[in-house]
């Protein structure tokens, strides 16, 4: 969290982000029309998976440390890093599908949160409030920004709901790297006060939940994280771009 030195991206860098990141989009479109009843998210990886190495990518998550998917899946009540199984899908869960991919020496991430079925009114409500607030968070990126001020939005558009965004897990600069400089915080913190510059890449992809935002597990796959009161949570997210008169979504289909 510390780490939020602004690392400004060439223009060759940033044309291969915008390619590998259209592309990494097109994934997750592809994956997002088969969440139904029934299918398991094991199936989901397998579909992801392909779609990466049909467009000549290669999954980001494998070989991440242990990581050996090629998507996060996290259903209900966990926040993030769900790892895909043979559990079929149910009418009424939430899922988020977490893709992404690196190809021409960059790396793409986004995410969308899916309805399976029929679902709860409460868990409608928690999908479109999460879906809003990463693109309240997107939408006041701009050149000399202090980054701190992408939480604020997003926490107070989470709390005018009734909601809390989960504090544990941020967003993060991308490029050459999967993960680097800066750390993006949902929330607002007074100390986060890097000034965006044009040439950044970056992720917003908050994680919101009806219940507590602060406290949560880590499952014994040292991997998936749950909130720690097992309440539902969902997530969105984009990889964007400062530009010179503000910002870009690279993620965008």
């Amino acid at each position: 969290r510390k780490s939020n030195y602004p690392v400004i991206k060439s223009p060759d860098l940033i044309q291969r982000m915008r390619r590998t990141n259209a592309l990494t989009a097109e994934v997750l479109a592809e994956v997002g029309q088969l969440v139904r009843p029934g299918i398991t998210t094991e199936e989901l990886d397998i579909v992801a998976h392909e779609g990466y190495i049909a467009r000549g990518g290669y999954p980001s998550c494998v070989g991440y440390g242990s990581y050996e998917k090629s998507v996060c899946t996290s259903v209900n009540e966990v926040i993030c890093h769900g790892i895909p199984d043979d559990r079929p899908l149910q009418d009424g869960d939430i899922v988020n599908v977490d893709v992404s991919m690196f190809k021409d020496g960059v790396h793409g991430d986004c995410s969308a949160t899916y309805m399976v079925g029929e679902v709860s009114e409460t868990a409608s409500r928690l999908v479109r409030v999460t879906e809003e607030a990463m693109y309240r968070g997107i939408n006041v990126v701009a050149p000399n920004l202090k980054i701190n001020e992408i939480g604020r939005v997003i926490q107070d558009h989470a709390e005018r709901h009734g909601y809390q965004v989960v504090e544990a897990f941020v967003g993060h600069g991308i490029g050459e790297n999967f993960h680097m400089a800066p750390s993006v915080l949902h929330y607002f913190d007074r100390n986060a006060n890097t000034r965006l510059q044009p040439g950044m890449t970056f992720t917003i992809e908050p994680m919101i939940a009806v219940g507590t935002g602060k406290d949560y597990d880590i499952w014994d796959d040292g991997w998936t994280a749950v909130t720690g009161d097992n309440s539902l949570t969902a997530q969105f997210e984009h990889t964007v771009l400062v530009t010179e008169t503000g910002v870009e979504i690279l993620t965008r289909l």
